[in-house]
């Protein structure tokens, strides 16, 4: 959906009839052309295009939103927009705001969350993505919720009711490339630190890669969240919002892992099982809070990896057992694997150099097991660790 005008035109009796046919034909990309010439026998071109369109954006969307299939989307801003189990579990902490204004909310995916704390104001420049915003809270059933203003994100002064919150969400990318500092977000970091005097609540999302060092200065806590073990989002906490200087949050649960025990975990080689902290807690820099929570040792100072003896239940990492532990050398791990019977292997890096493709395409195996393969360093050495899987739940 390229305008505004598509929308509207989608929004009348015909463009619903037309945009139900398509989605019921459930089209991926690799269909537009025959399912545009199927709707067009039907509809006009223009209102067949855009359902097709529509449809399959929805089908995209479904990822990110339970509702996907009553919304409207355009391919980028479905792109950047926040997933529905992040948006929710972001919006909690805004509990006991009066007012919440949603500064650059594009089509919605925080505002239609946040209405659920308290009546929202969302803002942005772009006006398509306003008029999505408000078909999605009709929708959904949230348009007495939502308010969308259309405005400059370079706030002028604003006149802020006591209790109110905001949340912002500033632009991270051009047309061309993604904007890694945040001294180069727009509007600036600093924009939105201006209204904080008058706020009771500020939360600003942030590149989940964002240098540290760059917000060091920052009197804020920094979250980063996962979902299913994707590292997502990262956002920073003010004011009221603030409860700490840094933590990992896992979704589903949520799992929350804090700061504790920030002293050195020791390091061991490679034992009886080996775990994989998830990203958000690599990013929030808590694997030594997790080694001492699971009594494992890292088998590098430098490395995130963790194990130990006993196998304990977390949520916070991966868990595998040790089956082999190598000197890093291809010729030795093939003949290893094919010892095994292996014939397919995936293989990970964490301080390894090596290109994995390469490395698992001249193995040449032919067995009919399959094995995981990571290439890592303990205690300074490269080493090969070949590892099982254990599942949640399973003891062993």
């Amino acid at each position: 959906m390229a305008d505004v005008d598509s929308l509207r035109r989608l929004l009348t009796p015909q463009g619903r009839e037309a945009l139900e046919l398509a989605v019921a034909r459930k089209p991926d990309e690799t269909a537009f052309l025959a399912e545009f010439q199927f709707l067009s026998r039907r509809f006009p071109e223009d209102i067949a295009r855009a359902a097709v369109e529509q449809a399959i954006l929805r089908r995209k969307a479904a990822a990110k939103f339970t509702s996907a299939g009553r919304m409207f989307f355009t391919r980028v801003a479905l792109e950047q927009s926040t997933s529905e189990a992040v948006a929710r579990h972001r919006a909690k902490r805004f509990a006991g705001s009066s007012l919440i204004l949603d500064l650059g909310c594009g089509i919605g995916g925080d505002s239609l969350a946040l209405a659920s704390m308290a009546p929202v104001i969302a803002v942005d420049h772009d006006h398509l993505r306003l008029v999505l915003l408000a078909a999605n809270a009709r929708a959904l059933g949230l348009d007495a919720s939502v308010t969308p203003l259309l405005a400059d994100l370079n706030f002028p002064a604003w006149r802020i009711p006591e209790h109110t919150a905001a949340f912002f969400d500033p632009e991270r990318r051009t047309q061309t490339r993604r904007l890694r500092k945040v001294a180069s977000y727009r509007p600036s970091l600093e924009t939105a630190l201006a209204l904080l005097p008058d706020l009771q609540g500020l939360a600003v999302k942030v590149g989940p890669a964002v240098n540290r060092e760059e917000i060091a200065n920052l009197d804020c806590e920094i979250e980063f969240v996962s979902l299913h073990g994707e590292l997502k989002e990262a956002t920073l906490w003010f004011a009221d919002f603030c409860s700490g200087t840094t933590r990992a949050t896992l979704l589903p649960g949520p799992h929350t892992l804090l700061p504790e025990d920030e002293s050195p975990a020791g390091v061991s080689p490679p034992a009886a099982y080996l775990y994989e902290p998830d990203p958000a807690v690599l990013r929030a820099g808590l694997v030594r809070t997790l080694a001492h929570r699971i009594q494992a040792a890292q088998i590098d100072e430098t490395i995130g990896y963790l194990t130990s003896d006993q196998l304990v239940e977390t949520p916070f990492a991966r868990r595998f057992r040790i089956i082999d532990v190598l000197p890093f050398g291809l010729k030795r791990l093939t003949r290893r694997l094919r010892e095994m019977g292996v014939g397919r292997v995936t293989i990970k890096k964490r301080g390894s150099p090596v290109d994995v493709e390469d490395f698992a395409r001249r193995m040449k195996l032919r067995g009919e097991s399959e094995a995981i393969v990571i290439l890592t360093r303990a205690q300074a050495e490269p080493i090969m660790i070949i590892v099982e899987e254990i599942a949640r739940g399973r003891l062993a």
